[in-house]
This record gives structure tokens, sequence and C-alpha cells, in this order.
């Protein structure tokens, strides 16, 4: 088996991101190709074509071609992903792997989990993620997130800049339709031991008015800075410090709050995350170990007419520990152990669980790449669980490339959240929530796929999937009562198709393509899962000049009990590199202007141009 080090593929990820300006989109292609390095898998280095779970790898480049300013906008491109929001930048944002909610998502950047345990579910607030100064995201489709958590159903894996000796940096600034201006900036590099990282983002935009039966068509702005700080301390060959900070602060506008005649349009809400984290990373010519400790603290906040009207605050601590360690030439041992303790401290509420896991690899022949792990949970509230996770991989040389079939089957559970049970317990639930004692939800899934990659950079790849979710926990949205347990099981399974094609050194087309069958407890689909998700797009690239455009269809999805219209939607962005540093940028969002919608009550944004300039150092 080929093992391969945490800091190796750091260093490989990031040199294959350093785009330039005669870097050809072939070149690009080869350097991604099926060799590439992943740590999302079992979060530890591993070449992409020993996987046997479906994993989409964003490169810097990818970001930059397309030009989007938040990561729900680049992650929602990709293959399996939905997104929805209830208006513009920086409202509530859902974003959905497979069919399943954002909740079963873990994001991490840096290694730092950004969920939120104060929300309505433990999840990441991705509506206040932008996508400046991201330079690699990898994508951990369906529920094999094993050594992430049982409830990490999908897994979204974020490195922010490059790791680099040498001084770069950058300053970035875009303006465009809504009033809108992002400007960010970037600098590392390091010196003998020392390595460092550190960005800063701001974004601000009036927007448009998110909510259709707002007849004031008043604009909902929103506001964020992002601060992102990243130090590591190369002690020796072996031992490595690192320390991670980021915080992120939103602040954005909304409709109908309040009750009776408190009621108004004149809503305003305040977000604010700070992320540390401490790790020691140990390595040797057969293992590593690596231990962190990790801090989130959330305050949220909402105003009604500028007096408070919502306020929570929260934290999340988490200590973990993962190690790998080789048993002979084919084959290593993965296995670790995380505490977590998530609490609401505004409703005095908190909650600790622990982890064991442990995964076997292995190469048993050539080219048969083998694993098989098992997961102990014990949840403070909820108990013990255990999970696991198999999956194999054989692959086969045929002509001017290689052909790979491969498998994966994974279990895991969600305890109800803080928020779920408190609810049920408080003031405005009544029967028959108030009454329903919630339990933990259960998952299995599988998937089957096979992939054709050429040496040229060309890929295909085919995927039938197939998930559950037993005792799904769900708000009564007939009676408002609270929370209830849907008894039975909710499924999703469908097939993605996925090509990204080199036509020649300048022009690469990429498309995917979703079909997701959702039903629900009753046999009836998922609301807000469209049954087709498709994306169609190209990249020209020549010595100066890019061109990138993609079309993105959604088909047959249902909401508030009614069937959204199809759509589709056209993005076009250009880049041209006066010299190595300066780059000028245009991209025209939704180019077709149509009119269309992700959720029944709130709209989407029209046609939108944007312009921007970047000096790299």
């Amino acid at each position: 088996m080929k093992t391969r080090y945490l800091a190796t593929a750091i260093a490989l990820a990031c040199a294959a991101n350093i785009a330039v300006a005669d870097t050809t989109a072939a070149d690009q292609a080869k350097a991604d190709d099926i060799e590439r390095i992943v740590v999302v898998s079992s979060r530890v280095a591993t070449p992409l074509r020993e996987l046997a779970t479906s994993v989409t790898v964003v490169t810097a480049q990818d970001i930059e071609t397309r030009g989007y300013a938040t990561l729900a906008e680049v992650l929602r491109v990709q293959p399996a992903i939905s997104v929805t929001n209830s208006g513009g930048v920086g409202s509530i944002t859902s974003l959905r792997v497979r069919g399943e909610e954002g909740y079963r998502t873990l994001v991490r950047i840096d290694g730092v989990d950004i969920s939120d345990p104060t929300g309505t579910q433990v999840q990441p607030q991705l509506a206040h993620v932008l996508s400046d100064n991201i330079s690699r995201v990898e994508i951990l489709r369906g529920t094999q997130g094993l050594m992430y958590g049982a409830d990490a159903g999908g897994v979204i894996n974020i490195q922010s800049g490059n790791y680099k000796k040498d001084l770069f940096g950058s300053v970035h600034a875009e303006a465009g339709r809504y009033d809108t201006t992002n400007l960010s900036a970037e600098m590392g590099g390091g010196q003998a031991q020392y390595d460092y990282y550190i960005s800063a983002a701001d974004y601000s935009t009036d927007g448009f008015n998110a909510q259709v039966n707002d007849s004031s068509a008043d604009a909902d702005g929103y506001d964020n800075t992002t601060l992102h700080a990243r130090f590591g301390y190369q002690a020796n060959d072996n031992l490595r410090f690192q320390f991670v900070a980021r915080n992120n602060d939103g602040e954005g506008e909304f409709d109908s709050c309040g009750f009776g005649d408190s009621f108004s349009n004149n809503c305003t809400s305040s977000f604010e995350q700070l992320n540390l984290r401490a790790s020691v990373n140990y390595q040797t010519e057969s293992s590593q170990h690596e231990l962190a400790i990790a801090n989130t603290d959330i305050q949220r906040e909402n105003f009604n007419q500028g007096n408070s009207s919502f306020l929570t605050e929260g934290e999340l601590k988490r200590v973990e520990y993962i190690g790998r360690t080789d048993i002979d030439a084919q084959s290593q041992i993965i296995y670790g152990l995380d505490w977590e303790e998530e609490s609401i401290t505004t409703a005095d509420q908190d909650r600790t669980q622990t982890g064991y896991y442990v995964e076997y690899q292995s190469e048993w022949l050539d080219n048969l790449f083998l694993t098989a792990g098992l997961r102990y949970d014990d949840n403070e509230d909820f108990g013990e669980h255990t999970s696991y996770r198999v999956s194999g991989a054989y692959l086969w040389s045929v002509a001017n490339g290689e052909l790979k079939l491969r498998s994966a089957y994974g279990t895991g559970f969600r305890a109800p959240s803080l928020f779920e049970i408190e609810y049920n317990r408080g003031p405005f639930a009544f029967a028959p929530a108030a009454d329903t004692t919630l339990t933990e939800e259960t998952t299995k899934g599988y998937e089957i796929a096979l992939e054709y990659s050429e040496n040229s950079g060309t890929r295909y790849e085919i995927v039938y999937f197939d998930q559950k979710i037993e005792d799904s926990i769900y708000f009564d949205l007939a009676t408002f009562s609270g929370y209830l347990q849907d008894i039975g099981k909710a499924t999703s399974n469908g097939v993605e198709l996925i090509a990204d094609i080199v036509v020649n050194d300048n022009l690469i087309f990429n498309a995917n393509y979703t079909y997701n069958e959702t039903e629900d407890t009753a046999g009836e689909q998922r609301i807000r899962r469209p049954k087709h998700l498709a994306n169609i797009g190209f990249t020209y690239q020549m010595t100066q000049w890019q061109i990138a455009a993609n079309m993105r269809f959604v088909a047959d999805t249902i909401d508030a009990g009614v069937e959204m219209d199809d759509y589709q939607v056209l993005d076009i962005s250009a880049r041209y590199n006066i010299n190595e540093q300066l780059t000028v940028s245009a991209r025209l969002e939704n180019a077709l202007d149509e009119d269309y919608q992700d959720i029944a009550a709130f709209n989407t944004s029209g046609s939108a141009g944007y312009v921007g300039m970047k000096y790299t150092f």
C-alpha cells in the first residue's frame, strides 16, 4: 500500500494548487488526476486512486476560475450537492449531499470543526463562509464519515492558503450589483522551522428583497468579516506543532419577525464564531500521531426594530487523537479517539460524547484495496452505539488509462440536538411533541461505482448510492407542536454521472448529473430535494486569458406541498493575467436572468455582474 504522511499530502496539494499565468487547462487536469493525495476519507493521506469512497476535490484554481464569493456557491455546482437559502448571501443556508440534511454534513477548515451547537441541529453555518483565501476543498459524499463521528454523513474538508516557505501574498477587490463589495488579503511564508498564514476578508452587499410576500420590497443586506490565521513550528524532522485561529462575524437583514403588535420587517441578525485549535503531530517512517484540542464559541442574536428579540450562546469543546501505524508494506491501521462537549450556555444545557475508532487498510492483492473500520460512541444522554464502514476498490489497466470498480457501506447515528430536546420541554411545545421522548436517529448507506481515468486527465465516473435514515427527527409543520420522531425509514437513492473531459491543452469540459429518488416514511417525495441535478460547463485557458461557464439544471422539487418550477441558471466568468502578479476578472451570475425559486417563500438573485482585480506577490 502506498502510505502517505499528512505533511506530504499538504505539500503536494499546495504545489498542485499554485496557479501560474502559463498553466494550461490540460496541465491542471493532469496535476489533479487519479494520483491526487487526499485526506478527507480516513483523515490520513491517501492517493485518490486507492479510495473506495466517493470524493470530490476542488482546487484553488477551480475556485478562482468560477469566482463565486461564498463556499455554498462553490459547492452547489459539485456532484450530488444541492443548496437552498432563504434569500441572498448571508441568509439561512442548507446544503444537502445526496439528499440528506445539512446537519449530517461536517465541515472542517484547517482541521477546525465549524459546527454550531446552538442551532436547531448541530451543523455548520454555511451562510457565513466566504470562498476567499480557500486553497482546496475535499468532499466526502455519502454516509462514510467513520473517523469524524457517527453522525458525519458527509464531510467537507477545507484547507486555507498555501504552505510555502517563501514569502507570498495577495490582495483582491471586487464590486458588482446590489452595491456588493468583496475585499480580501492574505500573506504567508516562513523561515527555517516556522511557517505562517494569515488572511482577512470583508464582504458587503445591499442585497435584494428576500421574501416573496414582503409588500415593502425592501432590500435585505449582509456584511461579513472573516479573519483566519495558521502558525506552524517544525521542531525537528518528526515533530510539528500547529495553531489555528478563525473569527467569523456576520450581520444581516431579514423580514417577518415578532408577533402581533411587534411584528415587523425591520429585522436584523448578528452572528459571531471564534474557533481555536492547537495540535501536535509526530511522525516516523512507519507511523504518525496527532493530538489536537479545539474550542468553538458562538453567539447569535436577532433584533426587531433595534431591540433584541432572540439571543443564544454556545460552546463546542473537542479533544481528538488520531494515529496511523504500518503493519507491513501492504497494510496499515488507523485508530483514534475523540471527546466532545457541546453546550448552549444561555439555556444551561450541555452534553458530552466520547468516540473510539479503528480501521484496517490493506492492498491484499496487486491493485485490490480493502478497508474495514469500527467505531464505538458513548453519548451522555443516549448511551452506547457502534457503527462501522467497509470498502473495497479494484483497479486494472486498460488502453490509455485505468479502470476502477469500488464499493463502500457505512452506518451511523445522530442523537437529538440540545435545541430539539429543550424546545419540546419549553413553553412553546404542546401535544403531541411535548409528550414525545426523542431518541437517536440511525443511518446506513452503500454505494457502488465504476471509474475510468485516461492518462490525459480525462475521467468518467458512474455511482449508484442508497441511503436510509431510520426514526428521523422533524419539526411538526402541521400544528407547530414541536419536534416529532418520524417512525420508519426515509430513503435517498440514485445515480451520479460525472465527466471531466480534456479536449486539448486549452479546453476542458466538466459535467455532472445526479438522479435522486427520495421518500419519507409515508412514501412521499422529501421536500427541497430535486430529483434531477445537473451541471454542464467548460474552461478555456490560453497564456493570459481564461474563460469559464457553467449551466446548472434543477428539476422535480417539492416544497410547501407544491411542485416547484424547474430552472436553469447560467454563470459566466473571465480572467485576464496582465502579468504574473496582476489579474483582472469579470463574471456574470444568472446570465440569462432566470426567474426561479429554491424555496417557495423566498426570492433569488436576478442577473448580477461583478468585476475585480487581484495582485499577488
